[in-house]
């Protein structure tokens, strides 16, 4: 992606011209294509609008027919109860003036009034209780109560078996006390304090054994709603067993069964109002509404409770109509009222009053989005695509030839830059060679020596050009892919020698020197020796233009993971980090060629990754502004080497003063020709 700045140098006008034709173009194509969607949209709401009041009529009569069904059966069922498990929604209660009975039986967890069945009065344990509690004689008190225990009236035989138990527990006799409360369990349809004997047994003999699997049996038999308890009652005894299953807090009983006894209870403490012979209420128990349907004859009425939601499912499929039936109090009894996130969804619903429907409740309907016909769905979808599709092409289209204008822009500047500095590169050996032969043609110079210096000079500027000159040639063979290879097997130490050394009579005078860090150990690799040099003399060239102010360069050679690397370091002006890649492109050179008025071709660095390319190897590039870079080509070893050697160094020009920088910490294990890592 090119960045914004590149895309705001010149030439500004020719791009801002190109902006603009395409916004204008883009513009008109999504005016027209919002226009003809808008008018899409304007049919389309209408036939939806109609629709809609459609389905309301259809809603309202299929819920009136519902709850009118549901009333022939209320009336059926108040003569003959229905079989167990039915209805299969909701439940239904047969109330009398001091009875209830409900079907299912397991989805009422309590009553509303307190059971009916006998229990013994207090009075006849008076005598035991004297001599368990006041007296403190808890076996005279046990013999009391055993003779009690043998009573033919079951209440009595109850109240006193559990008396029995429970001093028995305190006297440390459990098995005994076990036998009384297996006793007192199978006695039936009598209470004990005030609960039923049953459920009192269970319950102690739970405590009794800790066995969790009786506790969970007794928690399963609350559910089922097995006796008569009052909310109270049912609240202490599930919150008992609860913990006697092992949880660490009691666990609330399931919100559906709990719910319905609520409504149930709010029905019998509101039975006059409910008098008349027939009726239908909504009644709210935590936030959750309850249905109430009944029908009632003189000392008998029956009473349906179910969700309201129940009903809705028949008479609005789901992808059909969203409906909603909503109390006088705006609450939502049931289904779903489509108006979150959508702001026309006011516009587009039908609604039908109570009044109007003759219904309990206002009867919202909105459309589901498959009421929508397919033809004009898909009408939308393409004209939306098409447009899409227009103004992306729109867009793309002009990106690319906004990227090829500048991209052409870019590389005619580059190569103007190339041909001046290539210009520049030829033009300092062609001055100094002719002056140099028009001293010697005119024979003014003044020794034998000087003559001699003249000569050595115009050897090495011509060698200078002829370097330069195969330099572009070789590139220009690169680029056209017709650069022949000639690889053979050569040690790295010997190639990086050998280069090394060329640059000798350059450097010496001027104090500089290149530090080599080598192995004793072969390194050895496939390559081409004449190309590979061409790479390697290149970064030894840049690292020493590069750092003028520091008069070491250095280079050493490893094996690591297979490979024979090649570093070349210096301690120059190094490379901005968004130009590490830009650098091995041709013609591209850095801002620090710039700042440091460095001369050069650019295709120096684009030869090296060539060559290194064709060799199967990889060169990257460590650097940070201001502190140096270092250069690395990583070729395949050619053999696995020897065994690690001691290592020495050696320079090539004066001895310098500065210090070699310490490898880092996280340098990779060395191999065979791994250079030693003792300072000079």
């Amino acid at each position: 992606m090119t960045p914004l700045k590149e895309w705001l140098r010149p030439p500004r006008s020719l791009l801002l011209i190109l902006f603009l034709l395409t916004l204008i173009s883009v513009s008109a194509v999504a005016w027209f294509g919002w226009k003809l969607l808008e008018q899409e949209r304007m049919v389309e709401a209408q036939r939806a609008q109609e629709r809609l009041e459609q389905a309301a009529d259809r809603v309202s009569a299929t819920l009136r027919g519902a709850l009118a069904e549901t009333g022939e059966r209320l009336s059926a069922w108040l003569a003959n109860p229905p079989a167990e498990g039915k209805p299969a929604e909701g439940l239904l209660l047969i109330l009398t003036e001091t009875t209830l009975s409900a079907w299912p039986p397991g989805r009422l967890l309590y009553r509303p009034f307190r059971s009916p069945e006998p229990e013994a009065p207090a009075e006849i344990f008076a005598d035991g209780e004297v001599l368990e509690f006041l007296q403190a004689q808890p076996q005279k008190a046990a013999d009391w109560y055993r003779r009690l225990a043998d009573s033919p009236t079951p209440e009595i035989r109850a109240g006193a078996l559990m008396r029995l138990s429970r001093v028995l527990r305190k006297m440390g006799r459990p098995e005994e006390s076990r036998t009384a409360y297996t006793q007192l369990a199978s006695i039936p349809g009598v209470r004990v304090a005030g609960a039923p004997a049953e459920l009192v047994a269970r319950l102690a003999l739970c405590e009794i054994s800790a066995g969790r699997a009786a506790a969970e049996a007794l928690q399963a038999d609350l559910l089922r709603g097995r006796w008569h308890l009052t909310r109270g009652q049912f609240e202490f005894y599930w919150s008992a067993v609860s913990r006697l299953t092992g949880r660490d807090a009691p666990a609330p009983p399931p919100a559906e069964p709990v719910a319905l006894s609520e409504a149930a209870a709010l029905f019998w403490n509101d039975r006059v109002r409910a008098e008349t012979p027939r009726g239908q209420a909504t009644v709210w128990v935590d936030s959750h509404p309850f249905f109430l349907v009944w029908r009632a004859i003189p000392g008998r009425r029956a009473v349906l409770i179910t969700r309201p939601s129940s009903l809705l499912p028949t008479i609005a499929p789901p992808g059909e109509v969203f409906a909603a039936a909503v109390d006088g109090e705006g609450r939502i009894v049931a289904g779903y009222k489509d108006s979150a996130g959508r702001k026309d969804a006011a516009s587009r619903a039908a609604v039908r009053t109570a009044a109007e429907s003759q219904l309990p409740w206002t009867l919202y309907i909105t459309g589901a989005p498959s009421l929508r016909e397919a033809g004009t769905v898909a009408r939308q979808r393409y004209l939306l695509l098409g447009t899409a599709v227009m103004v992306l092409f729109l867009i793309a289209g002009t990106y690319f030839i906004g990227r090829a204008i500048r991209r052409e822009m870019e590389v005619s500047r580059m190569q103007s830059d190339f041909v001046s500095a290539v210009s520049h590169e030829f033009r300092s050996p062609l001055t100094s060679m002719r002056q140099l032969s028009e001293i010697l043609a005119l024979g003014r110079v003044p020794s034998e020596e000087r003559r001699q210096v003249y000569y050595e000079t115009l050897v090495s500027e011509t060698v200078r050009l002829q370097r330069l000159v195969e330099s572009l040639l070789n590139f220009g063979r690169m680029e056209a892919r017709a650069r022949q290879y000639r690889f053979e097997e050569l040690d790295a130490a010997t190639l990086v020698e050998r280069v090394v050394a060329e640059f000798e009579p350059q450097i010496a005078p001027a104090g500089r020197h290149i530090e080599l860090l080598r192995a004793t150990g072969p390194c050895t690799i496939e390559a081409d020796p004449e190309a590979l040099s061409v790479a390697l003399r290149n970064l030894v060239d840049n690292a020493l233009k590069y750092s003028p102010d520091r008069p070491t360069v250095w280079v050493e050679w490893a094996i690591e993971n297979r490979h024979v690397a090649i570093r070349v370091r210096d301690q120059g002006a190094g490379i901005a980090p968004s130009e590490m890649k830009a650098i091995f492109r041709k013609f591209v050179r850095g801002t620090a060629a710039a700042t440091a008025n460095v001369k050069g071709s650019g295709v120096g660095l684009a030869m090296v990754r060539h060559i290194v390319a064709a060799h199967r190897g990889e060169i990257t590039v460590v650097s940070q502004p201001g502190q140096g870079s270092t250069f690395t080509i990583l070729l395949p070893a050619a053999t696995g080497g020897a065994g690690l050697q001691p290592a020495g160094r050696f320079s090539i020009g004066p001895p310098a003063s500065s210090v070699l920088p310490q490898p880092k910490a996280n340098t990779p294990a060395a191999g065979p020709c791994s250079p030693n890592e003792t300072t000079p």
